[in-house]
């Protein structure tokens, strides 16, 4: 009865690519989705139903234990962000084209949280190496703390305000219609702080060995907050959306005995 309650436990490593999308640039525009891309690191760990070790055996025979796990995370991902695209091409010589060019930033976040992932195919079968790849969906909520980076290279006249973020006169002056009405706060804070956020992947297993799996897991994360690149300009309605990313993973799996 006791092997019947049990499960095993499974630890990984994931690294990759992010996009991260954010109020830097146009979020339509590629050359905004491909020139702010970062890297992201991170230690998994899984409990699986399937099967427990303390006895060597499989788990009760259920629906759930043989096409869930539930993965918990461990990661850091770190993106620097620059203004891309139309408002930036090399015709436009405005003064504020010029700020928008002199300015640029960092979303680095710390995350910890679960997901549970479902296998369509059975995982028991995997195990038995009836096939080598198992593709699975996954969805889960995790907790991130952000500490966003910001700075500018505009040479304004100024020597004062040379630099520095926080003076109006650096940064690109439609922002602070809003702003000066008195119907947003400044678009540049980089204090950090934290919020949850909401995980959903897709990807597949690749059976390496018995004890080990490689794994391709492409996920798409959506931030309770639009403050995690330190920037909400919050103008006219444009751009008002939360900031989220797109992180393509590649993972190593290896099965505690």
């Amino acid at each position: 009865m006791f092997c019947q309650l049990g499960f095993s436990h499974e630890i990984g490593v994931i690294a990759g690519p992010v996009e991260f999308r954010s109020d830097f640039g146009s979020r339509n525009e590629e050359a905004t989705n491909l020139g702010n891309s970062g890297i992201g690191i991170g230690l998994i760990h899984y409990i699986s139903f399937a099967y427990t070790a303390d006895c060597n055996c499989y788990s009760t025979d259920t629906y759930f234990n043989d096409h869930f796990k539930l993965r918990s995370e461990i990661s850091y991902n770190y993106t620097r962000l620059d203004h891309h695209g139309f408002w930036v091409a090399p015709d436009k010589t405005s003064v504020n084209a010029d700020k928008l060019r002199a300015h640029s930033g960092a979303a680095e976040n710390f995350d910890i949280g679960m997901q549970l992932e479902y296998f369509p195919l059975s995982i028991r079968s995997f195990q038995a190496f009836a096939y080598r790849i198992a593709p699975f969906v996954s969805l889960g909520v995790h907790y991130t703390s952000y500490n966003p980076k910001a700075s500018t290279r505009y040479n304004n006249p100024n020597p004062d305000a040379y630099g520095d973020i926080y003076d109006q006169s650096n940064l690109y002056s439609h922002w602070f219609y809003d702003y000066n009405a008195g119907e947003a706060p400044y678009p540049i804070n980089i204090d950090g702080g934290s919020t949850w956020s909401v995980v959903s992947s897709i990807g597949f297993r690749y059976k390496l060995g018995v004890l080990s799996d490689l794994m391709l897991d492409l996920r798409w994360q959506y931030y309770f907050s639009d403050w995690i690149d330190g920037f909400d300009h919050n103008w006219r309605n444009y751009d008002r959306k939360n900031d989220w990313l797109v992180w393509l993973n590649f993972g190593y799996v290896y099965y505690l005995d």
